[in-house]
């Protein structure tokens, strides 16, 4: 009985009855992954860019026939750089996504105070448009705003939800947090490479961190692994091949 629970049907003849519900309705329900959307961006967007960035970054000044400490430095510097830009820019794109939805969600606690009528009316012709008749419709708008007005618009009208909202402080310490991860795994390669083979050994290594991210985020975000892999190690490789065109431009200019 510990992998049921239960839940009431409504049922007009009979009065409702109880079902029990087992395990795998749970297991099938779970499946769907939209609901990892807003993580497995954050995750997958800061590690990429953290591997990409620093990789191409170590490359371009070591193809420029700069000393190991140099390379590393640079390296490090661009890692407390790039964590604290990719940390500064989620922080200030999602306090504007708060701000937005808390604007929207005051206009709207407005309407409904001045006119819960309309609100109403409007609410039941949104779920019309989705196929409810008009009776089925005008019953769930009412239930729905007694029991939670501004939920039901936030939801229904607005499109804002209780468990993607805009979270600044939680995006901006995830994507610092994820881009920094991503950048330490070229700046170890840099530092156990030999110093000739330091350029193909970083990008080598830092092109399989990229597939395997890329593999992980098409798993987890039930999409074909192939894909996942090709688009992130397509971009790498010509985010470092263009760093080391510069790098050793200039290190033959200099």
């Amino acid at each position: 009985m510990s992998d049921l629970f239960r839940i009431r049907i409504a049922n007009p003849h009979r009065g409702g009855q109880v079902a029990l519900i087992g395990k795998e309705f749970m297991d099938h329900n779970s499946a769907h992954r939209s609901h990892r959307i807003g993580w497995l961006r954050a995750a997958v967007l800061g590690a990429n860019d953290g591997i990409v960035s620093t990789a191409s970054l170590v490359i371009g000044v070591a193809a420029a026939h700069t000393a190991r400490g140099e390379v590393l430095l640079a390296g490090v510097a661009g890692l407390v750089a790039g964590a604290m830009s990719m940390a500064a820019g989620e922080y200030v794109s999602v306090s504007s996504q708060a701000d937005t939805e808390k604007a929207d969600l005051e206009l709207e606690q407005i309407h409904l105070d001045t006119d819960l009528d309309y609100e109403r009316r409007e609410l039941a012709e949104i779920y019309m448009d989705r196929g409810l008749d008009a009776e089925l419709a005008h019953r769930v708008a009412e239930q729905l705003m007694a029991h939670d007005a501004l939920g039901a618009h936030a939801r229904d009208e607005l499109g804002i939800f209780e468990r993607v909202a805009a979270r600044p402080i939680q995006a901006a310490l995830a994507s610092a947090a994820t881009f920094s991860v991503g950048a330490a795994f070229p700046l170890v390669a840099a530092y156990f490479a030999p110093e000739g083979r330091m350029v193909s050994l970083v990008a080598g290594l830092s092109l399989g961190f990229l597939a395997v991210l890329g593999g992980l985020a098409a798993y987890a975000g039930g999409a074909r692994i192939a894909i996942g892999v090709a688009r992130v190690t397509f971009w790498g490789a010509l985010a470092m091949a263009l760093t080391a065109g510069v790098g050793s431009l200039f290190g033959v200019a200099v």
